[in-house]
């Protein structure tokens, strides 16, 4: 369908053209070494992984070399996520750990990243005291003089935002890799202001990073073996990258392709689309690339249209279904999972209901589920009263986690008999006799091992038995 796209065409031969003369990427794949180490912990999103491999390149090019160890580290670090009242509970009782371990090692830094590091920075860092260094997003390139500020005594601390910055000539150190799955970041920030959420707030505007970036690191990732990466953005459907050559733009629909065509052994996934936004040009990329897997996250937070809009979504309740009908029109075996928020400002019983009816309506193989967390500084704690019970909240979850449970086992069971092509991902956490391994819906599958098979490389994998959580099967010929 897009074989005859004059942008596609043209920014393949660029590319072709740039790798004569350029070298890209040269993955990181053994540990730098160094007389100094760094332990970095990461929670949150995907986001926030992928940006701790980037600060882990940063820190090596200085010295630093990666260690699982925090009683054995120079200098510890976590990457923070502020989008929930747990998250960052969570956050200060590691690190009232790690300064324990600064007291039996003094001279040991702490440093905050990421989206608590710019929400909280003066609380943490003047009124607490928890940490030395406190570093945001878009501040990585400074954390060498951040370090050598904190040694001297000085405050460390960056946390000013940008409209250009995106990593996009680093090449992320793989930490605790399995040189088989890796992130690719292709853009940052967001431009939606819904709500609940601090993101626009903690990671600023939105930008897009070079196309041919892009596609370089994933092909420096497969030629250094790995077979599936994850295209990483808040909202990867409003990517658009304008080469500033030749003024062409590429849209997402068309970085999609250009990374599919990497290789026909590297899968590609991607997170996070936004109802509003997702397209049937990509939708039909998808279905047009047997390595672009059949799996779409499709948040939609609500199955109220008030609601919907009180969290400022900018779609409703018709509008969304209208894009889970596309998805299953155009990739009939697509697999669809969402996130979910109960007891939003106001949100009554009916409209609760609306949210289970959507959930056993498009048929979620899986959920990301939370009660709602009024987060300071976001439209809704300025605008709106968090009036729901608590107990109403944590009773609508269950509701919501119980339905997702009966619909993801439901769906498990349905796939019985069905064969699977599936990339080996390593060994069974319960059994060194059997595979782990996903499907393109991603789903798990578990099976045992056979023949010369090993972890990196595909098999057929025939379904035999369904938990909720996983497919067990055997290989097939």
């Amino acid at each position: 369908m897009y074989d005859d796209n004059p942008t596609l065409q043209g920014l393949n031969k660029e590319i072709d053209e740039s790798k004569q003369g350029e070298v890209f990427f040269q993955e990181q794949l053994s540990k730098p070494t160094g007389n100094k180490h760094f332990y970095i912990e990461s929670y949150g999103c995907a986001m926030n992984f992928s940006d701790s491999e980037i600060v882990g390149s940063i820190l090596s090019e200085v010295g630093y070399a990666p260690t699982q160890k925090m009683e054995e580290s120079d200098l510890i670090l976590i990457n923070t996520c502020s989008i929930r009242e747990k998250a960052e509970h969570n956050v200060r009782q590691r690190l009232s750990v790690f300064n324990k371990v600064k007291k039996e090692r003094p001279g040991t830094l702490i440093g905050v990243l990421g989206c608590m590091a710019e929400r909280l920075k003066e609380k943490l860092m003047d009124q607490e005291k928890l940490v030395d260094m406190v570093i945001g997003p878009d501040a990585y390139r400074d954390i060498p003089k951040l370090v050598r500020n904190a040694e001297d005594g000085d405050k460390g601390i960056n946390v000013l935002l940008s409209r250009e910055e995106t990593y996009a000539d680093i090449s992320p150190l793989r930490l605790n890799s399995n040189g088989i799955n890796a992130f690719i970041s292709i853009m940052r920030g967001c431009d939606n202001m819904c709500s609940f959420c601090v993101v626009p707030f903690t990671r600023g505007r939105e930008r897009s990073r070079n196309a041919f970036s892009i596609v370089a690191e994933a092909t420096d990732l497969y030629n250094n073996g790995f077979r599936e990466v994850t295209l990483l953005g808040q909202n990867v459907d409003s990517y658009k990258w304008t080469n500033p050559e030749t003024q062409a733009l590429v849209n997402f629909a068309q970085l999609l392709e250009l990374v599919a065509k990497v290789h026909p052994d590297l899968r590609i996934r991607f997170s996070t689309s936004h109802p509003k936004d997702i397209t049937d040009e990509v939708l039909y990329t998808i279905a047009k690339h047997e390595n672009i897997c059949n799996y779409i996250h499709l948040p939609v937070q609500s199955g109220n249209s008030r609601i919907l809009k009180l969290m400022n979504r900018t779609y409703d309740r018709a509008w969304y279904k209208e894009r889970v009908e596309a998805i299953y029109r155009i990739i009939p075996d697509c697999a669809i999972s969402s996130d979910f928020i109960t007891g939003f400002c106001t949100e009554t019983e009916e409209e609760h209901q609306d949210t289970l009816s959507m959930l056993n309506w498009a048929k979620y193989t899986m959920s990301y589920m939370f009660f709602y967390s009024e987060r300071p500084g976001t439209r809704a704690a300025k605008k709106y009263k968090d009036d729901v019970e608590l107990s109403v909240k944590k009773r609508r979850l269950q509701e919501v986690v119980d339905a997702q449970m009966a619909m993801s086992y439901q769906l498990n069971l349905a796939d019985i008999g069905k064969t699977f092509k599936v990339l080996i991902e390593g060994t069974s956490k319960k059994s060194d006799q059997d595979f782990k391994g996903r499907n393109s819906q991603n789903k798990m599958l578990i099976f045992p091992k056979k023949g010369n098979y090993k972890p990196g490389e595909y098999a057929l994998v025939k379904v035999t038995s369904a938990t909720r959580a996983t497919l067990k099967g055997e290989i097939v010929q």
